[in-house]
């Protein structure tokens, strides 16, 4: 079949697979976003040995509501946005205002049959840990069903985006507007890392946080992953039980 391409024409078969409605439209809205933001990535690392310890103890203790350590992450970053309150914030399209929200909506990027949409966990502030995991795990299943609703798909404040198992070590999420950052997760591996004066092994997450520098600096971005990386490392700093 020709394409009337030249690039690949002539050079043997090719198969058209057109792009579901859905990615036509986040491939518009991602170039938008890619080319009017002014993205910076800032790389940070978490020992999630301790908390890990703790929510395979507490699978154990609750076979029926198991938590991932994104619910674990999901409620580092709600105590992120509260003390950083410049990341829960929209930028007026003046570019002179910012507008700070007083909601703490949380995006998770999850898979669907037809593409990868932003999914909306709302009142994450309000929710206990158990709570988080459970509605994340809904809006898996939900995103992998098809069946999420276009209204879900609506009023985040900031995103989050996990590789999970899928594997890498860094990559640099592109910000979800109107959000103004996206904080990207990679696969969590054991490290052998100099603890105390000898070499332990520990489990580390690799976390990306993009921003947009209109209005956020690289010294809020690295505080903001400090903040984060803090809270990781320590389940009773997270508050989780």
């Amino acid at each position: 079949m020709s394409t009337g391409d030249p690039a690949h024409d002539g050079f043997g078969a090719v198969v058209p697979q057109p792009l579901s409605r859905i990615q036509q439209i986040a491939g518009q809205r991602l170039h938008a976003a890619w080319t009017q933001i002014p993205h910076v990535t800032h790389h940070e690392d978490a020992d999630l040995t301790a908390l890990d310890a703790h929510r395979q103890a507490r699978n154990a203790a609750h076979p029926d509501a198991k938590l991932s350590p994104l619910a674990y992450v999901v409620r580092a970053v709600v105590s992120a946005l509260q003390a950083f309150p410049k990341f829960c914030a929209s930028l007026d399209p003046d570019g002179k205002t910012l507008w700070l929200k007083r909601y703490v909506h949380v995006g998770i990027a999850v898979e669907t049959p037809k593409g990868l949409v932003v999914a909306v966990l709302p009142d994450a502030d309000g929710k206990s840990l158990g709570e988080l995991g459970a509605s994340l795990a809904d809006l898996a299943a939900r995103g992998r069903a098809g069946t999420l609703k276009p209204t879900e798909l609506e009023g985040s404040c900031f995103t989050v985006s996990s590789l999970g198992a899928l594997g890498g070590v860094a990559f640099t999420p592109i910000v979800n507007p109107p959000n103004v950052a996206i904080l990207g997760l990679s696969q969590a591996r054991l490290r052998p890392e100099w603890i105390e004066g000898r070499v332990e092994p520990r489990l580390i997450l690799p976390m990306s946080l993009s921003y947009d520098h209109r209005v956020i600096d690289g010294a809020d971005a690295a505080r903001f992953c400090m903040h984060l990386r803090t809270l990781l490392a320590d389940p009773n700093a997270l508050g989780a039980t």
